[in-house]
């Protein structure tokens, strides 16, 4: 039924690619934190996320894949559920070119033929286990958790600030009554205070004596949407958008994606998920050393998860201390991946 069209998007970069190269060296980040060389590093291992796909999410609709220009060598580009879409095919030329993902981010509702629900994934997210629709979207709302938090702690905090300034700019008493952070919490009182949230009720209960919104639970999961309130936010928020969009790489003066979901969430668009289904099924890793590489690749073996996020975080930053040398790089690549042969061993229909 079209009710249960769900697309999902990934955006891919290979910093190997020689004309990317080329074009990245042209210009110079002015946060080197945010622009670390692990934001553009390439594990090999989109094959099997697409391999989960085929298995896991037999369901979706159809796959954008998100590239510079450059493709993997493996792609089957005739899949009838592959949509290959460049930054040129859906971003503005002044846009051009973009090394950070926010601009790819918050101009997806651009991209042509897709479908109203969709769900975002990044390529460090990996399916280990079959899912449902259910998984993203209930009653056609995304699945999410209204859970209010005081801040995000990260490299990102101060990106993740300013959305939470832009959701507070909208959504207050000088806008309307019902705007406020009470109102909007009463209007939708069983999407804040559900019992699928658990003890995580208390949060919300504690902070609800602020007046305005703190911030939310964070998961580095995907990310189920609605493609209209990406219009929602550009309607508002115009201005701030295309200077997010304008910007060569990360900083600390963009809004992301986080914004988008947070503006659902305060505008009761979303289906109250099952706190519990993220804590024991889903898990989130930064990966800074073999050890960890080895403990990931166990989990993946045992498919202790039905999510895996690994967040490359090798390169010397705020939480590591020094950059992964290219020997355990190459031997954390190899023991992931050859775990992650082991649950895909066979090949995909999305490969050659």
């Amino acid at each position: 039924m079209k009710n249960n069209v769900i697309d999902f998007v990934i955006p891919w970069v290979d910093g190997n690619d020689l004309e990317w190269k080329i074009e990245f060296n042209k210009y110079v980040p002015k946060n080197k934190l945010l622009n670390s060389e692990d934001r553009f590093r390439d594990w090999d291992n989109l094959q099997f996320i697409f391999r989960s796909f085929e298995k896991c999410t037999p369901w979706v609709n159809k796959i954008y894949l998100i590239t510079y220009g450059h493709l993997p060598k493996w792609l089957n580009i005739h899949h009838e559920k592959l949509v290959i879409i460049t930054h040129k095919d859906y971003l503005e030329k002044r846009y051009l070119p973009t090394f950070s993902s926010h601009p790819i981010e918050i101009n997806l509702h651009k991209i042509e033929g897709l479908s109203e629900k969709f769900v975002y994934f990044n390529d460090d997210l990996f399916i280990l286990k079959p899912l449902s629709i259910d998984e993203f979207f209930k009653n056609n709302l995304p699945v999410d958790f209204a859970i209010s938090n005081i801040m995000h702690d990260g490299i990102i905090s101060h990106i993740v600030m300013n959305d939470i300034d832009i959701i507070n700019k909208n959504f207050n008493r000088h806008v309307g009554d019902r705007l406020t952070k009470r109102g909007i919490i009463l209007k939708n009182f069983f999407k804040w205070f559900n019992l699928n949230y658990g003890i995580y009720c208390f949060p919300n209960l504690l902070l609800l004596y602020w007046k305005t919104f703190t911030g939310f639970l964070i998961n580095h999961y995907p990310q189920p949407f609605l493609k209209s309130t990406f219009y929602d936010l550009w309607t508002k928020e115009e201005e701030l958008l295309i200077q997010t969009s304008l910007s060569k790489f990360r900083d600390n003066s963009d809004v992301n994606q986080y914004l988008f979901r947070y503006w659902q969430l305060v505008s009761g668009k979303f289906y109250p998920g099952n706190i519990n289904n993220m804590i024991n099924h889903r898990k989130y890793i930064e990966l800074r050393t073999t050890n960890d590489a080895v403990k990931i690749a166990q989990d993946i073996k045992n498919r202790t998860y039905k999510i895996y996020c690994i967040n490359d975080s090798t390169s010397k930053g705020r939480y590591t201390k020094e950059t992964m040398s290219d020997k355990d790089f190459n031997f954390s690549k190899t023991i992931l991946n050859k775990a992650l042969l082991e649950i895909f061993p066979e090949k995909s229909r999305f490969e050659i």
